[in-house]
Parts: C-alpha cells; structure tokens; sequence
C-alpha cells in the first residue's frame, strides 16, 4: 500500500446561479496576459449544451483519455507513440480556434476620437488576434441560460448517448425546458492523460499533494497535452509557445488557503479537503473494464483516515501528523465516501478526476405537487426523481458512465434531507427517514449541516505546507527568475512593485509559515487575516504564474 494525499474539490450544482464570478476572479488572477485572450482555467457552462471547447465531451472526435487495448491494458485514446510521431507536426485531434472562440475587443478609441455630431458612434468587433473587425459566432458562454438551444442543445454528447426512450424526455420548449450550471476546472486526475501524453515530459503530477502542473522550461509547446486532455482543460499560449492549465491555486494552497474561484464563489458551493488514496490501486481501478463500475472501482482506491491502520502507515510513509487530521476532517472525504452524494465528471474517460459534483435536484415538492401526489408519502418523494425536469439518463451520462444506480441513490439522499427539513419547519413528522436510505440519523444531520450551512473553515479545510520542506524545495528548484519573465509573460517579475497594494500570494504564503510556528496547523487554515481581499489598485500586483514550473514553495 502506497499512500498519498491529494487535494480534492466538490462543487455542489444545485447553488451554482451562473454567476461567473468564479470565471471572472480566476481569469483576472491567471489568464489577464496577452496569448491567454480566449483561455478560461475555470468556466462555467449551461448544460444542455455544448461546452467549452464546443462539444468537447465527445471523443470520438477528440480522442481523449484513456481506452482499454484488446488485452484489456490502458492505452491513450489518441494512439501509440508512433501514431504521435507521425502526426507531430499535424495533429488532427487538436481544437482549432473555432471551436474555442476568436478572441475579441471592441474598438473603444473610436468612442474618444469620434468627431461632434449628431450622431452617438458606435465601435466595432475586433479580433485580438488579427486586429481585423470580425462578427462573433461563439464562445466561452455562449450558450449562457440555454441562449440558442434549440439550434445547438441537441448536439450535446451527453443527450446524443440518450436511448431513445430517455432522449425523448429532452425538450426545449419553453414549459419544459430543464437546464443547470456546470462549472469546471482541470480535473488534477489521480491517472491524468494530459501527463502521459507530454513528449517532453513538461507535465507532471506533484507528489505532496497532486496538483498537475506544466514546467515552463522543458514544455516544448507540442500541445499533446491539450489532445490528450478530455475535458480539454489544457490551453496553449501562442504568444509563450507554452502550454499553460489551472494550477489549482497552489501558491494559495501551500498557505492553506482556498482558491480564488472557491474563495469568491458566490453560492459557496466549493468544498476543498484532503483525500487519502492507495496510489498503487490507481491503475487497475482505471482499467475496469466495465466502464459502469468505474466510479465504484475509484471509490475503492480511496482510504478511510479514520482507519487506525491506515494512519499509522501514512505517517511511517511520511505523510504528517497534520495532514492527517485535516483529511479526518475533509469535507470532500465527507461528500464523496462518507456520504456517497458527490460523483466524478465523466469516470469512462479512465482518468480518476478528483473535482467531484453532487448531482442538482429540482424541487421535489413542486413534482409531487404537480402531479397530484402529497410529499408527506415517502413513495411519491422517492417517485419524483424520475420525474424531475432534469432526466436521470443525461445526469446519469454525465456523472457515472450512463449507469443510473449511483445518480438516483445520490439524489434520493438529498431528497431525504430536503423532505426531513422541509418537515421540521412545517412541524410535522418526516414522512421519509434516513433509514430509508441507509444512512442513519447523525449522517444525515452531517450531510445537511455540509450542504447547506457549512461554515468557512468546514468547506474549505487545507493543511499548509510544511515549513521545513522549503529548504528541500529552494534547494531542488531555482526560484530566483522565471523563464518566461519577458514582457507579457506569466513571471512577471515575482511580487513587483505594486505587491504592498494587493497582498501577493507571495506575501502571503510568508505570513502563513510565520503563523504556523505559533499556532496549531488547523488554526492556522482557518486564519481569516491570511485571506485573499481582491481590491482595486492603480496597477495590479504581479501574479506568480511563472512558478507554476518549479512545484516549489511560493
């Protein structure tokens, strides 16, 4: 038994409202440099719908992730090396920027050398790319509340792999229309194809605690990476030549701190924990080969920190004290194992993801009500979810490789809680019990204390680096400069003048091993003086997306 620890998120999708706070936070803070015009590490999609890149979920055409070989043996869905080697310099597998979306600025300078006259101006679209004025025909939320449904809805893979009988229970009419927010990042997979796809060996996976990221230096810009990816969460920089993903934050997560899109979700939907897992059932898990158990077999790799066993091996392998602790007291443990609410993001691309989503449930009480039933009847409640505008078959696609069992045993607890609450606050009897759903009593006060009362330090529970790992890490990684400090590059010059305006993650990450010689590793996580305050300065902070390559401290 190998033990490592990753960090984990889980959103849950009945809070998310679409704000895009979360897109626009993260952009502001990683992806605001010339060459990043059209890439969004965080973007939240309408489903149905196509997504970001258009139809991205459908390998057959991508040819992402992982598939079995004829000895049942995990291989890349894009091919052998050789196939590689042939295509290097055209790879067919690789989203044009069409199916992206050519980014685009307007012609404000218009607005200010205008001549007086009758007439207010007006500015014109303008590619970022080419300068040239252009017509808009897609992008990152176009389809934002189902805009063009009707025209575009019905191509979404998810809806395409209905059978017929579930396919007809899609409709666009304006009645019976269904649609829910899906945000997403990179999925910081426990077996991640993009890594393995890397001919430079550019991508890697962060022991400590998982997080994948690119090394500036030795990425060649071969952009495998982005045609292995299957939730196409890989972007290529044209102007750095570079590729370039979500670093999950890991400046802000060495100090114990959530990320910028977790911290300004509006909806606090996001939860960070610590997951404990047997890295040597990884690859055995993914190469199931029935892709409807994958998500069981996943679930198996992971280790219950509670097990007096399993603690005991993962401090003599290395794992601190800490650590450990804060992984008992995980949130996404919680949600995922514990409770069995949240699943992972299309499991039949083999990747293991670890951003997790708890299914959205459409109010129960209001089918019951429609169709003549009384939600005091525990059959009628459980009844209604095959009845919920959103259809089990396309969450079913979504989250659990088209097997429905995982998807309605989830939603069904989450309909207990809301039927048990919403009983207490009438002041009657729950006509379900948490029995009902093999949970019992305490389990399912937890569960609604997590999803809908959760406090700050219960959602966002993150351990700090350990200080005596900096030397090790100063010592194996030259964080004096950054390869790619030029003009418009991700280093930007480390904390830069302006860092006293806003506190830079730098500064940051100092405060928090300062706290941390003072105070338990728990206190400090939860200490609000090291949060992040976005405001408003004459000239933004450098951010230090240059040391996205070392993997070192921040």
């Amino acid at each position: 038994m190998r033990i490592m620890a990753q960090v984990c998120m889980v959103m849950n999708l009945d809070k998310c409202i679409g704000c895009h706070t979360c897109s626009v936070t993260c952009k502001q803070t990683w992806t605001n440099r010339p060459g990043t015009e059209y890439v969004y590490f965080n973007n939240v999609e309408t489903k149905p719908g196509l997504g970001y890149p258009a139809r991205y979920e459908d390998q057959e055409q991508w040819h992402g992730g992982w598939t079995l070989d004829r000895k049942g043996r995990l291989t890349l869905k894009a091919g052998s090396r050789l196939k590689k080697l042939i295509s290097i310099f055209c790879n067919p597998d690789l989203p044009t920027i069409e199916d992206y979306h050519e980014p685009y600025s307007y012609d404000y300078a218009r607005l200010i050398t205008a001549p007086a006259g009758t007439k207010a101006p007006s500015v014109s679209t303008r590619s970022a790319l080419t300068g040239r004025e252009m017509n808009p025909t897609w992008g990152a939320n176009w389809e934002d509340d189902l805009a063009g449904a009707p025209a575009r809805a019905l191509r979404d893979p998810n809806i395409v792999a209905l059978p017929e009988g579930a396919a007809e229970k899609v409709k666009l009419d304006f009645e019976s229309v269904f649609m829910f927010y899906l945000p997403r990042i990179c999925e910081h997979c426990l077996n991640p194809s993009c890594v393995a796809s890397c001919p430079s060996g550019a991508m890697y996976k962060r022991e400590e605690d998982g997080i994948v990221l690119v090394d500036q230096d030795r990425c060649r810009g071969w952009r495998f990476c982005v045609s292995g990816c299957p939730y196409k969460k890989v972007y290529f920089n044209h102007r750095t030549g570079k590729a370039e993903k979500c670093t999950f934050c890991f400046p802000r997560i060495e100090a114990g701190l959530p990320t910028v899109c977790s911290e300004t979700c509006v909806g606090r939907l996001r939860y960070l924990g610590l997951m404990l897992y047997d890295a040597d059932k990884v690859l055995a898990a993914a190469a199931s080969t029935d892709p409807t158990r994958l998500y069981e077999a996943q679930l198996g790799v992971f280790l219950d920190p509670e097990d007096p066993t399993v603690a005991a091996e993962a401090e003599r392998q290395g794992i601190p004290h800490d650590w450990l602790a804060a992984a008992r007291r995980s949130p996404t443990y919680a949600l995922i194992v514990r409770h069995r609410v949240a699943l992972p993001l299309h499991p039949e691309y083999r990747t293991m993801p670890m951003v997790w989503y708890v299914p959205p449930l459409s109010p129960v009480a209001d089918v019951t009500a429609a169709a003549g039933y009384d939600d005091a009847d525990a059959d009628n409640v459980f009844a209604a979810i095959d009845a919920l505008r959103i259809p089990v078959e396309y969450l079913a696609n979504l989250f659990a490789a088209g097997d429905t069992g995982p998807v309605r045993s989830s939603l069904r607890r989450l309909a207990m809680v809301r039927a048990v609450m919403r009983a207490h606050q009438l002041g009657r009897d729950p006509a379900v019990r948490a029995a009902d759903v093999g949970m019992t009593d305490e389990a399912a006060e937890d569960l609604f204390r997590l999803l809908a009362i959760a406090r700050y330090e219960d959602r966002y529970v993150i351990p700090p680096a350990h200080a005596e790992d900096a030397g090790r890490l100063l010592a194996q990684h030259d964080l004096s400069g950054c390869s790619l400090e030029s003009e418009g590059g991700p280093g930007m010059g480390g904390d830069g003048p302006a860092h006293e305006a806003v506190p830079g993650f730098h500064l940051l990450r100092r405060e928090a091993l300062a706290r941390e010689d003072a105070a338990d590793a728990s206190v400090a996580g939860r200490d609000t003086r090291g949060r992040l305050h976005l405001r408003v300065a004459e000239h933004p902070a450098p951010g230090p997306l240059g040391l996205a390559g070392t993997g070192g401290i921040a």
